[in-house]
C-alpha cells in the first residue's frame, strides 16, 4: 500500500499570499518614493521627506534589497521554491542596512512601525527555513 504524497498545506498558501502583498506595499512605497512621486511626498511628514532626499544612495540600495527581497521571497515561498530561503536572508539583510541607517543619521521613524517589519521580516524567513526542513519547498 502506498500513501499519497502530502500536498502543499494551507498556511503555506497563507502566509505567502499575506506576505507577498504587506512586501507588494513595501515595493510600491519604495518606487514612489524613488520616482520621487509628487503625492506621496505631499502626504509625508516634510522631517521624512528631507531624512529621503539626504538619504545616502547606499542606504537606498539597502532599502531595494529588503523590500524586493522580501517580494521574491513570497513569491518563491508560493513557488514552493527552496530559494524562497536566501531571498528572505537577503530581504532581512536590507533591513538590516535600512535600519542602520534611521539609527545613525536620527531619521523620524515611528518605532512601532519598525518593530512591525522586523516581526514581519523575520517571521517570513522563519517560516520559508521551517517549510523547507518540513520538505514543502523543492
Amino acid at each position: 500500500m502506498t500513501s499519497a504524497p502530502a500536498g502543499t498545506p494551507w498556511h503555506l498558501w497563507l502566509v505567502g499570499v499575506l506576505g507577498a502583498a504587506w512586501n507588494a506595499f513595501g515595493c510600491y512605497i519604495y518606487t514612489m518614493a524613488m520616482i520621487r512621486d509628487p503625492e506621496t511626498f505631499a502626504s509625508a511628514p516634510p522631517e521624512m521627506v528631507a531624512a529621503f532626499e539626504a538619504a545616502p544612495a547606499w542606504s537606498n540600495g539597502a532599502w531595494a534589497f529588503g523590500v524586493w527581497g522580501g517580494l521574491a521571497g513570497s513569491l518563491l515561498l508560493l513557488m514552493r521554491s527552496r530559494w524562497a530561503v536566501p531571498a528572505f536572508a537577503v530581504s532581512l539583510l536590507g533591513l538590516v542596512g535600512t535600519t542602520y541607517y534611521e539609527i545613525t543619521w536620527d531619521v523620524p521613524v515611528d518605532e512601532a512601525q519598525r518593530m512591525a517589519i522586523w516581526a514581519v521580516a523575520i517571521a517570513l524567513l522563519g517560516y520559508a527555513f521551517w517549510q523547507r526542513r518540513a520538505g514543502n519547498l523543492r
